[in-house]
């Protein structure tokens, strides 16, 4: 937490990204289990070469993992995410490089791309190499997916419960693997899953059994409908 006088000033706050994608997905969410939007609690991944997490309650978004920027939260393709703040100051130090050149690796040569050895940012990639025995692959892939978990774990807790959560964008709707990995730290919610339900593709793919407590889905987002509707509804 900041001084307050910081919001008051230069309006800094967490404002999150990709929030076209996370009401379409968490709506969608409550459509396909047949259940007011209101009375939901969704936890929407949405995992592309950007990613963001969100927690949706009552209708409305109460948490998000991107901050003021893109860069805080998950890891990404080639954003940090979350990180100690001092860290800028101690590689400017370290390195006679000023905030804005930290902040620029931050952004352009962290996250998986950074872990995997400068590899690759595509988890098409990552993903080959991961079963091909390469070490730094499967960091980059278990770090993403240990983060992605964390948050959701977070996220539970804050809504005090969860009865749907969402995969989607590239990573969250393409990637069985991804979402495999992230799957198998949730288990103590009682969620339970189908490995071939989750080997399929499809707009709505349903990921859990009938007997999961809670309902696991990929789901395509669709960002143009969701700004589509929007401007329809300011145009009424």
């Amino acid at each position: 937490a900041l001084p307050l006088s910081y919001y008051e000033d230069y309006k800094i706050r967490r404002y999150g990204f990709h929030g076209t994608s996370h009401s379409f997905v968490s709506k969608k969410a409550a459509e396909i289990v047949g259940k007011d939007y209101a009375d939901l609690k969704t936890i929407v991944c949405h995992l592309g070469n950007g990613a963001s997490i969100s927690a949706v309650m009552n209708g409305k978004c109460v948490d998000t993992s991107m901050g003021l920027t893109p860069l805080e939260g998950l890891i990404m393709g080639t954003r940090s995410g979350d990180l100690d703040p001092a860290i800028v100051e101690f590689i400017a130090n370290k390195e006679n490089k000023t905030a804005s050149e930290v902040l620029n690796i931050l952004n352009k040569k962290s996250g998986v791309f950074a872990l995997s050895g400068e590899f690759s940012s595509d988890f098409r990639d990552l993903e080959s190499a991961y079963k091909n025995g390469d070490k730094n692959a499967q960091l980059a892939v278990d770090a993403f997916a240990y983060r992605v978990a964390k948050y959701v774990g977070a996220y539970t807790a804050a809504m005090n419960g969860v009865d749907v959560i969402a995969f989607t964008a590239g990573i969250g709707e393409n990637s069985p693997f991804v979402r495999e990995k992230v799957l198998s730290y949730l288990g103590y919610l009682g969620i339970e899953y189908d490995p071939a339900a989750n080997a399929q593709r499809g707009d709505v793919v349903k990921i859990s059994t009938d007997s999961s407590k809670v309902a696991v889905y990929a789901i395509a987002t669709n960002e143009e409908l969701a700004i589509a509707r929007e401007t329809y509804a300011l145009c009424k």
